[in-house]
């Protein structure tokens, strides 16, 4: 579930930071780059685990700045396919059910990859899973469950123009930069409580 990965990156200490060592000031400017960030292909990153190599400080006319190349480690979020987690539902609908942890809410499990005899309730807003005619299992809202993670899906998001910025409207459909695409179809699997 958490990798750790290497990379490197050019990064500016600011003049205020000349008087902290290297060390803490590039951490810091590393963590406010890509703490809490996705990276294509890689993951959500966690935190900066360390530093392995921080090569000689370059400076740019015009700019107090020191830029300084720097090779590190940090801690990635990225489960792996087949891996189970456990969720909570934060929405049902005719589509299939969105799935949220306590720091990712892009999880969703589509209806075909929902169990057999599983049908939505418009009504309760709520799947029901019939094993057999007598009993019926529902999928609330804020419900714990079970899932297992299917695919990753990572999407390019390009930054925006400074008049595309301007604009008041927000795209309705715009997509997360990394999802994950879940199932719940096998024994264990689907609400926690069913199972206890």
């Amino acid at each position: 579930m958490f990798i750790l990965s290497e990379l490197s990156d050019l990064v500016r200490i600011p003049p205020h930071t000349f008087n902290i060592p290297i060390q803490h000031s590039i951490t810091d400017e590393l963590n406010k780059k890509f703490a809490n960030k996705v990276i294509s292909n890689l993951g959500l990153v966690v935190t900066i685990w360390d530093l392995l190599d921080i090569k000689d400080g370059l400076l740019k006319p015009g700019d107090g700045g020191s830029y300084v190349e720097v090779q590190f480690r940090c801690i990635v979020w990225k489960p792996f396919i087949g891996e189970i987690l456990v969720g909570w539902v934060s929405d049902c609908s005719a589509e299939g059910i969105k799935v949220r942890l306590d720091f990712f809410d892009e999880i969703w499990i589509p209806k075909s990859y929902i169990f057999e005899n599983c049908e939505f309730k418009q009504v309760e807003k709520a799947w029901v899973w019939r094993p057999d005619e007598d009993t019926e299992f529902f999928i609330d809202i804020n419900e714990k469950i079970r899932f297992r993670v299917e695919e990753e899906i990572f999407v390019n998001i390009k930054p925006q123009s400074s008049s595309e910025a301007s604009g008041l409207e927000e795209p309705t459909n715009k997509a997360p930069p990394y999802a994950l695409l879940a199932s719940c179809q096998t024994d264990g699997m689907g609400c926690l409580s069913w199972w206890d």
